[in-house]
């Protein structure tokens, strides 16, 4: 296990200094996912909930959240992203709601954190938008899947890295 980045050798907190990285193209994608009881799941599949189109409203909220990660996290760069897709895969069924946000940029440092905010963004907005018919919703799993570029290459959840 490598050292943490975000302390100096005396354990205090600072933003990594990335002025000497090259500027490539990074890619981040995280998933999470909310938890419902099956009726609201099908309320929310419909587009007929009370609030409005929730899917539209978190989309909305994922892509904001994304933008302003840097002003939520505190050592977090400030990014010009170039991209943000959030999508969400119903099963009303099992009560349950998957999000996805894929963020991208051409920069100097990742955009994990800019996906993860935007799937954590989305699932609050699902929970507002609809915690009148379900205060029981559970907001869970909320990870990153995969993420390219920069020094460090690629990652994708799962798969063995080799040691470095």
């Amino acid at each position: 296990m490598g050292r943490l980045s975000h302390l100096d050798d005396k354990g205090k907190a600072r933003m990594v200094d990335v002025s000497d990285k090259e500027s490539t193209l990074r890619e981040a994608t995280a998933q999470g996912k909310v938890l419902m009881r099956p009726a609201t799941a099908a309320l929310i599949e419909s587009g007929k909930a009370p609030k409005g189109d929730v899917f539209a409203v978190a989309r909305i909220a994922g892509i904001m959240a994304a933008k302003k990660t840097s002003d939520l996290i505190p050592l977090c760069h400030p990014l010009a992203l170039t991209g943000v897709e959030v999508q969400f895969n119903t099963k009303a069924k099992k009560g349950e709601i998957t999000i996805e946000a894929t963020v991208k940029t051409v920069g100097k440092t990742g955009v994990e954190m800019e996906a993860m905010s935007a799937v954590s963004a989305a699932a609050l907005a699902i929970y507002d938008m609809c915690k009148s018919a379900d205060r029981e919703m559970i907001l869970t799993d909320i990870m990153l899947i995969s993420k390219r570029g920069g020094k460090s290459g690629t990652f994708v959840r799962g798969r063995k890295m080799p040691r470095s």
